[in-house]
């Protein structure tokens, strides 16, 4: 078991004209989202873009991320690679870093492993590095059904959660049921996160959390507390964030959100475009029915 619960918010990783990685914006970050009351950070996945890291980039990124939260808040290190030997060589990079878990997505390229194969690319890299991993079950042609999911955490008992994105409640629903207690279950379904939290998710680690973190801790608070007529409201008020930032060049509407509130979080890395003036206007709206702006 890992110590990880809660709202954890995939931090933004902040870029410069040129594509740099501009570690000066990190630390005014990293302070907002903790002010704000998150349990935890992610850092390197979607909402991040660690898939346009080299390693070298992916490995200053995590370094810097730690050392801003300096043990505030545990850390999740995400990692987006196709091959099992570049997944490992990421995680060897990090696991002298204070990080709780890397966050693993399955190989998303065209060619999908078979369900043995799937077992043994998380058991081998488990056994490279010897941290815990949370699986990030995203790629729509890579998507691993509830009963491989359970498989893996079964054989590999370093797999110890998921982090179980996309919008179908009814393959999360199905994972709930049937996963065991020390089966971590995170859900990334940004705009029906209150569901989640009453079907027994241990937490949330999603896009939403990073562009709108206090009422997403609040919405964690209400259901917890069993606050129901608040759950309802912050979910209703939550949903048109995800409405306006869960679109294709998703990074830039977080990070514009973020600014809109305050924070510098630098541009997204190309080949994503940029907000447009009709996304930022819905990105507006939907923070201003949250009192956030």
């Amino acid at each position: 078991m890992i110590n990880l619960a809660g709202v954890v918010a995939p931090f933004t990783t902040p870029f410069k004209d040129d594509g740099a990685i501009d570690f000066t914006l990190i630390k005014g970050q990293v302070d907002w989202l903790i002010d704000n009351g998150v349990h935890g950070l992610a850092a390197g996945g979607s909402t991040g873009e660690g898939h346009v890291l080299d390693r070298s980039e992916y490995a200053d990124l995590i370094s810097a991320t730690v050392e801003a939260v300096n043990g505030r808040v545990p850390v999740v290190a995400g990692i987006i690679a196709n091959s099992t030997s570049e997944v490992a060589a990421r995680g060897h990079l990090v696991k002298e870093l204070d990080v709780v878990a890397l966050q693993i997505t399955p190989p998303h390229y065209l060619f999908r492993p078979n369900d043995d194969a799937m077992v043994n690319h998380f058991r081998e890299i488990h056994a490279d590095c010897n941290v815990p991993i949370l699986i990030y079950n995203v790629v729509p042609w890579c998507y691993l059904s509830p009963d491989l999911l359970l498989r893996i955490m079964d054989e590999v008992p370093g797999v110890v959660g998921v982090k179980q994105s996309a919008g179908d409640m009814k393959l999360f629903a199905d994972l709930m049921r049937r996963s065991k207690p020390n089966n971590l279950i995170f859900s990334a379904v940004d705009a029906l996160l209150y569901p989640s939290y009453q079907l027994g998710a241990v937490g949330s680690i999603a896009a939403i959390l990073t562009a709108a973190p206090g009422p997403s801790v609040a919405l964690w608070d209400a259901v917890k507390a069993q606050d129901w007529d608040k759950a309802r409201d912050l979910h209703e008020r939550l949903m048109p964030v995800w409405d306006a930032v869960g679109v294709d060049n998703m990074p830039s509407l977080v990070k514009y959100a973020q600014s809109l509130q305050g924070v510098e979080a630098g541009l997204a890395k190309k080949p994503t475009s940029p907000a447009s003036e009709e996304q930022k206007a819905q990105v507006r709206a939907a923070l201003e029915g949250l009192d956030l702006i």
